[in-house]
């Protein structure tokens, strides 16, 4: 679900089913030709649509972090404290793109990136990150 589908109004009634932030990064730098930043997006969408779509009404999706590599990385930690300090208990990041150093991001319950995903093959990739989801939901 996109945080713009939820009206104030019924928030309150959705909160504790929706419990899990996700936060995409695209890390583009600006110097990418349009059809490159059309590309990375797509990709982003793509990995995005292995958590979003089987886990629609649990997931929340948050706007995304556009543009930064390395310097946006400790605001993308201070966003994933702020989002479990408004009530989100689990927060994902991810980025088709960047690699999300874990030491960097230490707020976030999992981070999903291109190091995640070598060696899994994209054809098993969404599968695994759904059991890893749910391992994360059930270990808490």
């Amino acid at each position: 679900m996109k945080f713009s589908e939820i009206e104030a109004d019924t928030w309150e009634e959705l909160r504790p089913y929706l419990d899990t932030c996700l936060i995409p990064v695209t890390g583009l730098s600006g110097s990418e030709q349009p059809y490159e930043v059309t590309a990375a997006l797509e990709r982003l969408r793509d990995v995005m649509d292995w958590i979003e779509l089987p886990f629609k009404g649990r997931v929340v999706t948050y706007p995304s972090f556009q543009y930064g590599r390395e310097n946006i990385l400790s605001q993308i930690n201070e966003i994933c404290h702020n989002v479990k300090l408004s009530g989100f208990a689990y927060i994902i990041v991810v980025s088709a793109d960047m690699n999300l150093p874990s030491e960097r991001i230490t707020n976030a319950d999992l981070i999903v990136d291109p190091s995640w995903v070598e060696g899994i093959g994209s054809q098993e990739a969404g599968a695994v990150l759904g059991r890893q989801i749910q391992q994360m939901w059930i270990e808490s």
